[in-house]
């Protein structure tokens, strides 16, 4: 294992589980010191122990910027600096036009974008030249999935964020940029997925590679991003789906 991030430090939003859980797991590995963020402090700290290598957990919601900002004053007062940040954390709720309420948009977009935001922002004074972003973004910002309006307009978002702040940052010598993944076996979709079996199989079908995407799929092109093998790229949107979206 090679160790493209000895002594980097990371910060991972929603790392207690799925592809933060993943991403963090192999950032580690890869030398780092790795700060996830997660809501439920029991779920936080089995992730600690999981991902090893002195990992740290700072509980918190992304949608509330006081705790994003416990975050990044936790690692300033260990390291004074961020080189890498994935702002993972997110929510995927499958809602029809018809049935959209405040709450559904709210949650979606407090969630998905707003968090997103200031999980960028706030770590902006600890970063230098060289620092990378990635976003978590979904191919459901390319396409019209049904049934899910909020979301996908929510990861539209997200994609234009990384070319807005490629822009915004590159005086700054900071990348930016977004990794779209497909459907992907985390809890969060296998809970939504047992209790629509016939969503699977149409979901197989319409993947070329026919199957939901690993993890540690999705976290491999993270670390490709956030390391200096990609260091002409910015700006941009990785897909790792399988060929559903190209296809």
């Amino acid at each position: 294992m090679t160790k493209r991030f000895e002594n980097k430090v990371v910060a991972i939003t929603g790392g207690s589980d799925g592809i933060g859980l993943a991403t963090a797991k192999l950032f580690a590995i890869e030398g780092a010191h790795v700060y996830i963020t997660g809501r439920r402090q029991e779920l936080l700290d089995d992730a600690v122990k999981e991902i090893g290598h002195g990992a740290v957990g700072v509980q918190g919601d992304v949608t509330n910027s006081a705790d994003v900002a416990r975050l990044y004053e936790r690692i300033q007062r260990d390291h004074q600096r961020v080189d890498v940040v994935f702002a993972n954390a997110g929510i995927y709720e499958v809602i029809s036009l018809d049935a959209i309420e405040d709450k559904h948009f709210d949650s979606t977009f407090n969630a998905n974008v707003k968090g997103v935001v200031f999980t960028v922002q706030k770590a902006l004074p600890l970063m230098a030249a060289g620092s990378t972003v990635v976003l978590n973004g979904s191919i459901a910002g390319s396409k019209g999935l049904p049934g899910q309006s909020l979301y996908n307009a929510s990861k539209a978002a997200v994609r234009s964020f990384a070319r807005s702040w490629t822009n915004d940052l590159k005086e700054r010598g900071i990348r930016v940029n977004v990794v779209s993944p497909g459907g992907t076996e985390t809890r969060l979709i296998r809970s939504y997925l047992d209790s629509q079996p016939e969503v699977e199989e149409a979901l197989n079908k319409s993947v070329p590679l026919g199957r939901l995407g690993e993890p540690n799929e999705i976290a491999r092109a993270v670390l490709f991003l956030a390391s200096n093998e990609s260091s002409f790229i910015a700006g941009h949107e990785l897909f790792v789906d399988g060929g559903a979206a190209a296809v």
